[in-house]
Parts: C-alpha cells; structure tokens; sequence
C-alpha cells in the first residue's frame, strides 16, 4: 500500500499515466495525491479529468487556479483565455458531473497518519496548520453549497491582499483563495505579492517565497504544493516538497511517494 504524490497535471494525461506504470500503481490498496490544475493549457483536459473521475475512489485532489477557472468559466464568470484547452470538457455531456466532483476537492489536504499536508500553492507564514485548515472549510464549505456561484462571480482579484480577521463576505473568501490556489511571494506578514512568477532568487523587493520565511508557522510541517514550475523541484527546505517541474511547457512530471520520500519522473 503506497500514496504517490503527483505534480500540476494541467492536462497531460499520458505522462501520468507513465508514472503510474512505472511504479506499478495498484487501484485496490494505492493512493493518488495530486496537488491541484488537473486540467488547462495541456493536450487531453478531458480525458485527464474523466480518467480522475472514474478512478475517484483512489484520488485525493486539491483545488488550483486553473481547476476554479474551469469552474468560472463553465458559470459564465470569467471568459476563456486564447491559451484554455478547456472546450471538450464544457461541451461534454457529462460536464456537470465532473463539476460537482471537482466543487467536492478541497483546497487544502492533510494526513495525520502519513504526517503530510498537501495545497496547490501553499500555506501563509501567520497561519498554523490547524488555522490553514480551518480557513480552507470556509471556501470548501461554500464551494458545496448553492452559494458556490455567487463565490465564483467574486473570486477573482488581487485584493485584499493580506489576511485580517475582520475580512467578510467576498474579500475574506478571496484571500483564502489566493493564499492556497495563486501565492508565490509573500512577506513575513502574509501580505502577497501576485505578479511575479520567477524563481527564488529573484523575488521582489521586501517579499519572499513562502515557504522561506523563518518564522512561519509550518515550518515544521511536512507541505507538498505544486503551482510553481520556475522552481524546478527545488525548495532549499528540507520537509517543503515542489512537484510542479513544468510538464506543460516541455518539462517533466514528477511523483513522489509519501512513505518512502523517492521520487520518479517522465518526461512530457
């Protein structure tokens, strides 16, 4: 029995379905993780999401940006970008079953048994673990509910763009949103810095990878995200693991199995 963490799909069904033969992945004791954007910009959108589907009962899925904007667009709240590859699964006739499952991933997944956390993006610095979770049930809470349309017609924007307690209604949802599905700098408050996409050596002026703040508050937790392929894998943390190694733009897919921290790799 094995759980294998895997990178931003994005669509790229047959790189996955590679790493899944080459560590023999078995569906009556085996456990896929996938760290969010299952789907955009790749060449099999589709049939990625309905080859998830139909084998739901051994994946666990969190949320990306890309999944919530296949999810805005699908509800008429954001148009279609020129690089979407998204039109098969807005035309097909099981369209609103594969929504519904996508509306039931969370935002944010721990394990206390295998002592991992997974998010798409990540987890401020000023929110603990119990506190990021915490936060993720409000958004997944509406998510569910027949509320998520209204949530999908506000949830995009840059501000505000640091957490307060104070925040309600839409504002408050949307912060939660972008710390866990779009964030890559920060400063040590948690305050975002949206537009940069680079590596970390080359972070904007007063802000910094997430992950690298010294008083985060889960640095001692094990964190699995995807979202950020200029990182190429790598971290400089030792329990922060980065599994979007770019598939989509000519890279490769990574896997990582939980219990015994290996990874593998193909190519795209």
């Amino acid at each position: 029995m094995a759980t294998y963490a895997v990178g931003d799909l994005q669509g790229c069904l047959e790189p996955l379905q590679c790493l899944m033969k080459k560590v023999q992945f078995n569906p009556d004791k085996d456990t896929l993780w996938l760290v969010g954007d299952l789907i955009n910009r790749g060449p099999q959108s589709l049939e990625t999401l309905q080859y998830l589907y139909d084998m739901r009962d051994n994946v666990v899925a969190v949320l990306g940006n890309h999944d919530l904007h296949l999810l805005a667009v699908a509800y008429g709240h954001r148009l279609p970008s020129d690089s979407d590859t998204l039109d098969d699964i807005l035309i097909t006739k099981h369209s609103e079953t594969l929504f519904d499952w996508l509306r039931q991933c969370p935002l944010i997944h721990h394990d206390s048994k295998l002592g991992f956390t997974m998010v798409h993006a990540g987890i401020p610095p000023q929110w603990s673990l119990r506190k990021a979770l915490k936060r993720a049930k409000e958004v997944e809470t509406v998510l569910k509910s027949d509320q998520f349309d209204h949530f999908l017609a506000k949830m995009y924007g840059n501000q505000p763009a640091i957490w307060s307690r104070y925040l309600k209604g839409p504002d408050r949802l949307r912060i939660i949103t972008n710390y866990f599905t779009r964030m890559r700098f920060c400063d040590s408050k948690g305050r975002l810095e949206l537009q940069a996409k680079s590596g970390i050596n080359n972070a904007p002026k007063g802000y910094a990878p997430w992950f690298s703040h010294p008083k985060r508050k889960t640095r001692k937790d094990k964190i699995i995200f995807g979202h950020w392929a200029a990182l190429e894998g790598y971290t400089g943390v030792d329990n922060v693991y980065a599994l979007d190694s770019g598939c989509v733009w000519g890279g490769h897919m990574t896997m990582f199995c939980l219990e015994d921290e290996q990874y593998y790799y193909c190519d795209c």
